[in-house]
């Protein structure tokens, strides 16, 4: 499974580094030097654009790769900067900005602490109360200031919103494939 870490926006100054809108809870991973990140150049309004790559000989066209390698990532009033190999011109940053930028599922560490779960590890569980009765499934994770919120897909296409803190969401199971919610009266009922 694929997961979104971040989004190219504008480049920053002449040499063709860009800002990332930040997707990920763990940036200084996601983006340290020598990373490879998968493109979704689909998503990306600079597709195609015909830009002159600063290597290249004239007349060539730029189109997004499908990959790029993090050369070197800092930060700047609260903004991530990267640059990506091969990429040292504006105009070139520029085609690539609103590409989303990726990794596989599988090269993610699961975190150290056993109450912590990246959100594709919860997504597609079953959700059953504390008797084993089936509420539906694990639709997505909304992450809400308060805390996040489990969207579940009840079997009759409801959906339901389910916080996910220990007293309603007592265990959480990935071997079984199981999420037991204990939830209060009337919540699954709004």
């Amino acid at each position: 499974m694929l997961l979104i870490v971040g989004r190219i926006g504008r480049p920053h100054g002449v040499r063709g580094e860009v800002t990332v809108e930040v997707r990920t809870d763990d940036p200084e991973a996601r983006f340290a030097a020598g990373t490879v990140l998968r493109t979704d150049p689909a998503a990306s309004p600079g597709t195609g654009a015909a830009v002159p790559p600063p290597v290249t000989g004239a007349g060539e066209l730029f189109r997004v790769p499908e990959q790029l390698t993090v050369e070197a990532a800092r930060w700047h009033q609260n903004r991530l900067l990267l640059a990506f190999d091969g990429i040292y011109d504006r105009d070139v940053a520029e085609a690539l900005r609103g590409t989303l930028l990726w990794v596989d599922s599988a090269e993610v560490p699961p975190p150290d602490d056993p109450d912590e779960f990246n959100d594709h590890q919860l997504v597609g569980l079953a959700v059953v109360t504390p008797t084993g009765e089936s509420l539906g499934e694990v639709a997505r994770i909304d992450h809400a200031p308060a805390s996040d919120l489990l969207v579940l897909r009840r079997p009759d296409g409801r959906t339901g919103l389910i916080p996910f803190v220990k007293a309603i969401v007592p265990e959480v199971d990935l071997a079984a494939g199981r999420v037991v919610v204990d939830a209060p009266p009337g919540l699954l009922d709004l």
